[in-house]
């Protein structure tokens, strides 16, 4: 049984707000605020190099822990100043030629879509949608159809930002191997929510961040890539943590996957993510991924009752991204209006999964995502909160 009672007073905002932005940025557990508060103190006492060393083999644990919340192995790990960066140090690695094909899912997520765009524009590659199946699901099916021997990648977002679909990442993963096709996914939103396995899945390349479900701080990401795939990539930007200057005229790449790193970081902010991730681990992301689904289940049940209030989510299995309008307002003012009673809740405009909203005519939608420190009570406090906006 998972302790919500100490999970709460570990989550000091909890007893202030009915907290549900998640998807955005989650409220850190007191031990990661802790972890990084350290070691600024120790910065301050003895300097930054001298506080490195000092925690030298606390910062080397994070590589490990990550590790272990994605069945990898540490040497399969970079940590990064963000998903963004992460994503991108694997995608620009890959080299593409006019003709190449690459293949994405129609939730795609903007960063990604245009990197795919100034790669398209300088080499030419081809941007290829798979259509999505009648859940609104990547349409397997289609996926085996599409692939040729110029598809030189399959790029997907796993969990879309603008709502709770959760796209069947280890099919996607299954064609990718069988065809030897590179596989990078988008795992921002899943990880800390689901249980995320890079060998079940079967992914090339997986990125992630520490501030939404993971419960770390903003500032932090980690990026995977499998052994066979690293020795495939060269990082399209390097220094010499990333690449050892060995002579005059030459520089050696790293064998392990901090050769997309570089030499300077945050690393109290790394210490923040490893105290996040070894949270998680504590509690089980089993028992994280049940509870999620079933605060998600209960809202949507909820506001599925509410005339004026259409739920917006796709998909067999809905994670913990709630998404829905309400007739008569804005997205923004909903958000405002929940905020006034102590209800902290988000929107996602349509420019952030262009393809999804333009198919669905989506306008911006008001995002609600619970976590596992949220209550029963507070579900319902936002359900009732929205059916009383609806009769004014």
């Amino acid at each position: 049984m998972m302790d919500i009672d100490r999970i709460r007073r570990d989550t000091p905002a909890a007893s202030r707000l009915a907290y549900l932005h998640n998807a955005g940025a989650a409220l850190m557990p007191a031990s990661v605020v802790a972890a990084m508060k350290e070691h600024i103190d120790l910065e301050s006492e003895i300097g930054g190099y001298a506080a490195a060393d000092r925690e030298a083999r606390r910062l080397e644990s994070v590589y490990g822990s990550v590790a272990r919340l994605l069945n990898a192995a540490p040497d399969e790990i970079a940590l990064m100043e963000n998903a963004t960066v992460a994503w991108q140090m694997a995608f620009y690695a890959l080299p593409f030629s006019k003709g190449d094909r690459i293949l994405t899912a129609e939730a795609e997520y903007a960063a990604n879509y245009v990197a795919f765009l100034q790669v398209a524009n300088r080499t030419g590659v081809a941007i290829d949608v798979v259509p999505s199946d009648a859940s609104g699901e990547l349409d397997v099916d289609a996926l085996e159809r599409m692939i040729d021997e110029r598809v030189k990648l399959i790029a997907i977002t796993w969990v879309p930002t603008n709502g709770g679909l959760v796209n069947p990442a280890a099919a996607v993963g299954k064609i990718a191997r069988a065809h030897g096709i590179p596989y990078l996914l988008d795992a921002c939103q899943a990880v800390g929510q689901m249980v995320v396995d890079v060998e079940a899945i079967g992914c090339d390349m997986l990125s992630g961040t520490g501030r939404k479900f993971l419960r770390g701080p903003r500032g932090t990401g980690f990026l995977y890539v499998g052994r066979k795939m690293l020795q495939r990539l060269e990082p399209p930007m390097i220094d010499h943590f990333a690449a050892p200057w060995v002579s005059r005229d030459a520089f050696r790449l790293r064998d392990d996957a901090r050769r997309f790193e570089t030499w300077e970081n945050n690393y109290a902010a790394r210490l923040g993510l490893g105290a996040a991730v070894d949270y998680a681990l504590d509690i089980g992301i089993g028992p994280i991924e049940r509870r999620c689904r079933m605060l998600a289940d209960r809202l949507r049940g909820g506001l599925a009752s509410i005339r004026g209030i259409r739920v917006r989510d796709l998909g067999r299995a809905p994670g913990a991204i709630v998404s829905f309008t309400v007739e008569g307002y804005e997205a923004e003012a909903v958000v405002s209006d929940a905020a006034a009673a102590g209800i902290t809740i988000g929107a996602s405009d349509p420019s952030s999964t262009r393809i999804d909203a333009e198919i669905r005519s989506l306008p911006p939608v008001v995002r609600a995502s619970p976590h596992y420190y949220n209550t029963d009570a507070e579900i319902d406090r936002l359900i009732v909160h929205l059916a009383g906006l609806t009769r004014r």
